[in-house]
């Protein structure tokens, strides 16, 4: 479907995804163009971590893990496998085709509720899901009948059902559309194509910023509390059986960026927009404070627990994850072997 500017999106059913994460807990063969993204395991394999990422701020620990090499110290080589879109990232992960992924804890809820063999040890940042409406729409009820952008079983997805939900409505009072990827939402937002979105930093700042009168209905805040969980470092269960200390290195890098981030932003993002954030500098500098870098994350468990209610009435799992679906111990003995690192945080858990 294609309208007026030529942005382009998909309304995908909820029936299509459900199918593709139940496929993807188990290791399934995967179609040409992502089978063609996985190259010959090197001879190095045992010290290398294929990851899936997401493409918000949540994922600054991961990018600058990546790029600064922070695990290689610890003799761990991060190795990402891009894919097509945010859909994808889940089935890959989910079919074992790459170790770890930093993920929205809600994508992970699929996965764990179809039995797959997946386990969140980390957080990747807190806050930053933002609701951003166009001129004229101040508040839940003026969505009614308006076009709505997002990405499915997300928790830009997750966010806007509690909004309306809270305002006594629900999605059958707004038109959703899906679309694949972070940059494609902004500019369905941008070019007009849509009414409003859900978006995560710095795509958010970059379309209030960018549309004529565009407004923020809800940052999450006003729902959630502050410091509420975007996403999380989710892995294989495997991986965390044959080789912990693979996991506690990615661990490490995480805090270690972390650090760096709060020590440096300006630093920060300068190694990872462009590459990674498809967004200008002014605003991703805009927006740099509001979806901060937090690994430790203990003190959200319940929060995504409750999370698995929505995803309930949405369809997309039949249960609420429990405590099962978390593996603290990891990040808890990386901490203790870290204490100044872990100290000199500013976002962490109060557990």
């Amino acid at each position: 479907m294609c309208d007026r500017d030529g942005t382009f999106y998909r309304n995908f059913s909820r029936r299509s995804f459900l199918k593709t994460t139940a496929a993807a807990s188990a290791t399934v063969a995967l179609p040409a163009h992502l089978a063609g993204l996985l190259m010959p395991t090197p001879a190095f394999a045992a010290t290398t971590v294929k990851a899936t990422h997401g493409s918000g701020f949540c994922n600054m620990g991961i990018f600058l893990a990546k790029e600064r090499a922070l695990a290689k110290a610890d003799g761990v080589d991060l190795e990402f496998v891009v894919t097509p879109s945010n859909t994808e990232i889940t089935t890959m992960f989910g079919a074992g085709l790459v170790d770890i992924s930093m993920i929205p804890y809600s994508n992970f809820m699929t996965l764990y509720d179809a039995g797959a063999p997946v386990k969140i040890v980390a957080g990747g940042g807190v806050q930053g899901c933002i609701i951003v409406a166009k001129e004229g729409i101040k508040s839940a009820a003026d969505l009614k009948g308006k076009t709505f952008g997002t990405f499915q079983a997300d928790t830009l997805e997750v966010l806007p059902y509690d909004y309306l939900k809270k305002a006594g409505l629900s999605f059958k009072d707004v038109d959703i559309k899906y679309l694949d990827t972070s940059p494609e939402l902004a500019q369905a937002f941008l070019a007009g194509a849509i009414d409003a979105i859900c978006h995560i930093e710095p795509y958010a700042t970059q379309c209030v910023t960018g549309r004529k009168g565009a407004t923020i209905l809800s940052d999450g805040t006003d729902l959630y509390g502050p410091g509420y969980s975007d996403c999380v470092l989710a892995v294989r269960t495997p991986l965390i059986e044959k080789n912990p200390a693979a996991v506690k290195a990615i661990i490490k890098a995480l805090f270690v960026a972390q650090s760096q981030a709060e020590k440096d932003k300006d630093a920060a993002l300068k190694d990872t927009v462009g590459k990674y954030y498809k967004t200008s500098m002014d605003a991703a500098i805009n927006a740099s404070n509001k979806q901060p870098l937090c690994v430790d994350q203990r003190n959200q468990t319940q929060f995504i627990i409750d999370r698995g209610t929505s995803m309930q009435e949405l369809g997309y799992v039949k249960k609420a994850p429990d405590k099962g679906a978390f593996e603290w111990s990891l990040l808890e003995s990386v901490i203790a072997e870290n204490k100044a690192l872990y100290d000199g945080l500013k976002w962490k858990s109060a557990a």
